[in-house]
């Protein structure tokens, strides 16, 4: 006997991100308080201009070891 499998594995789905966390969520109050951009500025020197591999942002890295902080997330991977 013939069958299909009506999985749906393999179906797209679509996620707006913006849904996913609540508007009272703490890190968005953090997000619209707290201007992240002087990371940027101290880190500048401390990065060379011309050689080497693209860096990833200062700003995202340090967002990522606050909400480490913030949630007890003990890896950084």
């Amino acid at each position: 006997m013939f069958r299909t499998n009506p999985s749906k594995e393999h179906q797209p789905e679509l996620v707006n991100i913006e849904e996913l966390v609540p508007r009272d969520h703490l890190l968005r109050k953090i997000n619209e308080t707290i201007d992240f951009s002087f990371i940027a500025e101290k880190c500048k020197e401390l990065y060379c201009q011309d050689n080497g591999r693209p860096c990833l942002d200062p700003i995202m890295l340090f967002k990522m070891l606050l909400i480490g902080y913030l949630f007890g997330i003990r890896s950084e991977r």
